[in-house]
């Protein structure tokens, strides 16, 4: 009788295991990291890039939707790419390109090539930030141990814009303005070596195409939208200039459905959004998104422009406003735990509205506690709640082989928000403003998106109440 051995490949060790682990949460969150401090590091640098490459007004707005639009267009492709050629290969590819994008920037002798960089970055972001979330809702199972990994995930992000306002006051006082791009390149450089040891590559396999016609069409509707909105602040809502690209975008944007509606291989299966978790949390995504991406621009230009601080006095006086976010996310999966994931939500988007409204107050002569740090400790502790439990809803509603894609439609749903939410807040202020650069016309204009910001979130409240599942978090551990 013959007899059988067992050849299969033993299991690896725990410890090896526990390693993997380790090393795909320490790279998901750098990763993450180093995405959300792009966008906020550059805020407090904006009046020294605006003097030095001489940018109009607009174009410092592109500094920063420059990077966040391409960051949301292509992110759906990010996060495809990497279901289909492995999460790994995807995060050293998208790690990579950030750092070199990061020195074009920084080197940029001109207002076109630092919008350049600043898209290139976007680019990189967008191929990056899926893959961060991926190797964590991948190598850690589902239950409490994942949400608190997403937890983390969410708060360390939030410290990117939390050091975002530190760093950057800090190297723009002693440095340049430069050195907030030019800082990404030895981190990005240490973590690429890192990453290519350690992490364990991981995909789905099956299909092997990628909708890059889709990619394209809604980065381009997305920008020819938001370019359209920029231009009412110069040619109002009825002139050529803002129609063009206005309706041209919405036609991309239409066309990229039929697209998405008719390929074998869609990048954004419409069928994703028939789970009603993950259509409920992107919509509150994307509102949350829209008021408070713009929260950093606003509350830095009136601090430096109104109040008087210095690029290293902003990032000092935002520490406690970013700190609350960090604070928020960290505390939500505990929480998450006792009240349910749809009622944390609304708590969260509830103190995030208060904060939104007593900032609407702010005045020209505001001192710092009333007008600075309290409301922006609302405004991002809110946020901070809200987010970790949304994120996690719209997870739980994605199947096992669309966890990149979900993950980088949550990223996107948050960004694009934010990116159409900048563009229509500083419209909505430069109305206000009316051409005034005094502090009492600034300030109002301010007060006015604060409190615009503030009635979109009561709106996405009601919406969250309306439409969110509800879903209970597994039992602490």
């Amino acid at each position: 009788m013959t007899v059988m051995v067992d050849v299969t490949t033993p299991a690896p060790p725990q410890e090896r295991i526990r390693t993997r682990t380790w090393a795909a949460v320490l790279a998901a969150c750098v990763g993450q990291f180093l995405v959300v401090l792009d966008v906020s590091v550059v805020n407090v640098a904006l009046p020294s890039m605006r003097s030095d490459l001489g940018m109009s007004a607009a174009g410092l707005q592109w500094v920063l939707n420059a990077y966040s639009i391409a960051f949301a267009g292509f992110m759906l492709l990010g996060g495809r790419a990497a279901d289909i050629y492995g999460r790994k290969r995807m995060f050293l590819i998208g790690l990579g390109l950030f750092t070199a994008a990061s020195l074009a920037g920084g080197l940029a002798q001109e207002g076109w090539q630092l919008l350049a960089a600043r898209a290139a970055q976007g680019l990189g972001a967008a191929v990056l930030a899926p893959a961060t979330l991926t190797l964590l809702t991948t190598t850690v199972p589902e239950g409490p141990a994942r949400t608190k990994a997403i937890g983390t995930w969410m708060a360390v992000g939030a410290g990117g814009g939390a050091a975002g306002g530190l760093v950057g006051g800090v190297l723009t006082d002693l440095l340049s303005w430069r050195w907030v791009l030019l800082i990404n390149v030895p981190v990005g450089v240490l973590v690429l070596a890192g990453a290519a040891v350690w992490l364990a590559e991981g995909r789905t396999g099956g299909r092997r195409r990628i909708d890059f016609l889709g990619a394209i069409l809604v980065t381009a509707g997305l920008a020819s939208v938001a370019y359209g909105i920029v231009q009412t602040e110069e040619s109002g809502w009825t002139a050529a200039a803002t129609l063009v690209p206005l309706l041209g975008g919405v036609a991309l944007l239409i066309a990229f459905v039929v697209v998405e509606a008719g390929t074998a291989e869609p990048l954004m299966p419409l069928r994703v959004l028939g789970a009603r978790a993950v259509t409920s949390a992107n919509a509150a995504m994307f509102v949350m998104g829209s008021a408070t991406f713009s929260m950093w621009y606003f509350m830095t230009v009136y601090a430096q422009t109104v109040l008087g601080y210095t690029p290293l006095e902003a990032g000092l006086a935002l520490m406690p406003t970013s700190l609350a976010v960090v604070l928020g996310s960290k505390c939500a999966p505990r929480v998450m735990a006792r009240v349910g994931a749809k009622n944390l939500a609304l708590i969260g988007t509830a103190i995030a509205a208060a904060g939104f409204g007593w900032q609407s107050t702010m005045g020209a002569d505001g001192s710092y506690l009333t007008s600075v740090c309290l409301p922006g400790v609302l405004m991002m502790a809110g946020a901070g709640l809200a987010s970790t439990p949304l994120a996690s809803l719209a997870i739980t509603g994605a199947a096992p082989g669309e966890a990149g894609l979900v993950s980088g439609l949550v990223n996107t749903s948050r960004t694009v928000g934010g990116a159409l939410g900048l563009a229509v807040l500083s419209t909505v202020a430069a109305a206000r403003t009316a051409g005034g650069t005094g502090p009492e016309e600034l300030t109002a204009g301010y007060a006015l998106a604060f409190r615009t910001a503030g009635t979109v979130l009561l709106g996405g409240l009601l919406l969250m109440a309306l439409w969110l599942p509800r879903h209970r978090s597994g039992r602490r551990s």
